[in-house]
């Protein structure tokens, strides 16, 4: 980790020692350096290798000794076992910061991992900052540096699009591709093996550099999941951050033994989805829709709301671009009146005046301008997509011009598609050069826009804080040290139910019993009808032992099923200790949720919420969020769940205790962060009653952790 997360000894050198530096054309000592000087780097670049006088027509020095200045970064391109001492060689030089291309460490396993273990305990001890290694490595395009310390000759122009990648191998594609499409680099990393610096580190750092306006990530994991959110939470207030991250299927993964437990971890990218959207991050599924998103971007454009006008000469087109913009969840405006009035006025009577406004292919360049002037006066619009295919009455040029000067006159989001039989590629750069994205295909466009508008909510959204609530700290403490003592992993329900009662977690009138009569009796003193279950700390789901029965409505009905339930229990799971049995007051009504805790080894305490039941796991209509919640944080979980509408009321039902529902969901956020001793906590079912009665916990299961 880098001091104060600058970095300046990476993206600021002023002299670099090249390790391992080549005259050999074809290998990566040889055109890193070469990449170097042909960047015009500001600085001074030494070639360090025995082997060569001179290197690119610099003069090479045999040994990191001979250098004649200290310097500030060293690029090491050397044999894997010769790279810890040459770490040390470069610090008595002075250098701070390092990049490690040598590949040979922990990505090859045996001595590979021994050997990046102790390169980190040096570069630690000399207080360097290193990347790497087995990395593609860096470029800034800083006026003052421009340095590309890569072995990639193609590099994009310079802008305000920062990349971060956890892949090498993507490094010369990425670039490539990035240049084709015009978007503008401030600096790229190759993390490599990330021994030292990791997205966290850059992410930080890049958040505090003038010259980045996005940030870009392609992941593969994170080596600190809950400080990347952290930071990422505080940096996408105020820069977007677009991550691709790959992995989206998982299979082999050990199932754990709370629902909850079981829903994160098989569940792994829905919770990487639903974190990333808690700390502000733009998720994108491919490197076309991750830079496609960064034009955008890096272009300066911003939508104010999700309200799009599409104006198009060509039907198809234009119904692509509104079915895209429904996926997208944009919204498409119809034109006020006058303005239906005006576009009547100038466009051909066959023309369709909705949105999008197909114009038609019989359309001159006076009317096309005044057109596309009209929808972006519309008080109603966000932002506008113009799609064209150059017939012989408006050409490419004809269209770039027109949109380059509503550009000009309107602050509104614009974009453009472009498409025909000819070359529109000068077209397209003119556009991009302008400050108008221009894209290939509508759905592209529209797509473009909608990343605007989702990053656009996520600045505007209303601001809350974390409530505290009271907290009976004996009961709880009582409850987890009892446990300690006992031996016990996974809590007795009666106790599950303590700690949560502890928090403030609303349950049923319950009784415990080890005969049937004294059920009965505990019975009468609730009121029926009654729920019978059975206790045992062996028992994670009752209901597929048979050990729950509900709605009993009398002391005879609560014999009959206290004596099958035994029987069956037994018979079921002859092991299991049992305890007794509870009797608890029937809850009436309600809608069944789950709520629960996963302690990820990643990201820490996490909150789980969805619609609960005995299908919980059939059906996964779940989401997460990182502890502890801001009470936006509880909203957005309910609403995020498919079944939400069930939540505010259908067919004629009276709406959810969704404020009750919030309220309990804030509450176990607490008892997540508070009480570190949980691993995993499932509340199922909670009943949430109509809007006014408030939630119930019926049911809950509390996993610990193992002492210490």
């Amino acid at each position: 980790m880098a001091e104060g997360h600058r970095l300046d000894e990476l993206f600021r050198p002023r002299s670099v020692i090249v390790v391992g530096a080549s005259d050999r054309l074809g290998t990566v000592g040889a055109s890193v350096f070469r990449n170097i000087l042909a960047s015009n780097f500001r600085g001074v670049a030494y070639p360090v290798n025995p082997s060569w006088r001179s290197v690119s027509g610099v003069r090479c020095y045999p040994r990191i000794a001979d250098v004649p200045e200290p310097a500030d970064l060293g690029v090491v391109i050397v044999p894997a076992p010769s790279v810890p001492p040459v770490i040390d060689e470069l610090a008595e030089r002075g250098v701070r910061g390092v990049v490690v291309i040598s590949s040979g460490f922990r990505e090859v396993g045996g001595d590979g991992a021994a050997r990046e273990s102790d390169l980190l305990a040096r570069a630690r001890r000399h207080g360097m900052s290193l990347v790497g290694p087995n990395c593609f490595g860096l470029f800034t395009t800083d006026p003052e540096v421009r340095l590309n310390a890569t072995f990639s000759a193609s590099l994009p122009p310079a802008g305000n699009v920062a990349f971060v990648s956890q892949s090498g191998a993507l490094g010369a594609g990425i670039l490539a591709y990035a240049a084709t499409q015009r978007i503008g680099f401030s600096r790229f990393v190759s993390v490599g093996n990330r021994a030292g610096i990791d997205e966290c580190d850059l992410l930080e750092a890049l958040a505090d550099d003038e010259r980045t306006g996005v940030i870009l990530l392609y992941l593969e994991g994170l080596a600190d999941g809950r400080r990347f959110l952290e930071a990422a939470r505080r940096v996408t207030s105020e820069k977007p951050v677009l991550v691709l991250k790959s992995g989206r299927t998982a299979a082999g993964e050990q199932a754990a033994r709370s629902h909850t437990g079981s829903l994160a971890r098989s569940g792994r990218d829905r919770l990487y989805d639903a974190l990333f959207e808690q700390a502000g991050v733009l998720r994108l599924d491919t490197l076309g829709d991750l830079f496609r998103s960064a034009k955008a971007f890096a272009s300066g454009i911003r939508m104010e709301g999700s309200r799009v006008a599409v104006l198009t000469n060509s039907g198809g087109p234009g119904i692509v671009a509104a079915d895209a913009a429904v996926r997208s969840g944009l919204e498409l405006p119809s034109p006020s009146p006058a303005a239906r009035e005006r576009l009547a006025a100038l466009l051909p009577s066959i023309a369709a005046l909705g949105n999008p406004v197909d114009t038609t292919a019989d359309i001159g360049e006076r009317p096309y301008r005044d057109a596309l002037e009209v929808l972006l006066a519309e008080d109603s619009v966000d932002g506008a997509l113009v799609i064209a295919t150059p017939t012989g009455t408006i050409t490419a040029a004809t269209v770039v011009d027109a949109v380059l000067d509503a550009h000009r006159r309107s602050p509104k989001a614009l974009v453009a598609c472009l498409f025909g039989v000819a070359d529109l590629s000068r077209d397209m750069e003119r556009l991009d050069e302008g400050g108008v994205p221009a894209f290939t295909f509508p759905e592209e466009a529209v797509a473009a826009l909608g990343i605007l508008a989702r990053y656009r909510a996520w600045r505007v959204r209303p601001r809350t804080e974390v409530r505290t609530f009271p907290v009976d700290r004996a009961a709880a403490d009582a409850t987890i040290e009892a446990a300690r003592r006992s031996g016990a992993t996974v809590l007795p329900e009666y106790a599950a139910r303590s700690l949560l009662a502890a928090y403030g977690v609303r349950f049923p009138t319950a009784a415990r019993a080890t005969t049937v009569e004294e059920a009965v009796r505990a019975s009468g003193r609730i009121g029926y009808p009654v729920v019978l279950k059975v206790v045992s700390p062996d028992l994670s789901h009752k209901t597929d032992v048979g050990g729950v029965a509900v709605g009993i409505p009398s002391p005879e009905a609560l014999r009959s099923a206290y004596v099958r339930m035994d029987a069956a229990v037994r018979s079921a799971a002859p092991a299991a200790r049992l305890e007794g049995y509870e009797v608890q007051q029937q809850v009436v009504g309600g809608k069944e949720l789950l709520v629960g805790i996963q302690r990820d080894p990643d990201f820490g305490p996490i909150v789980v919420v969805g619609m609960g039941g005995i299908y919980v796991e059939l059906l996964r209509d779940v989401t997460f969020r990182l502890a502890p919640l801001v009470t936006r944080s509880a909203e957005r979980m309910i609403a995020s769940i498919a079944a939400y509408p069930l939540l505010t009321g259908v067919r004629g039902e009276r709406a959810s205790d969704l404020a009750a529902l919030e309220e309990v969901i804030e509450r176990i956020s607490q008892l997540a962060v508070e009480r570190p001793e949980i691993a995993e906590l499932d509340v199922n079912p909670l009943l949430v009653l109509e809007a006014g009665q408030g939630a119930v916990a019926v049911d809950a299961r509390i996993v610990l952790s193992p002492p210490g």
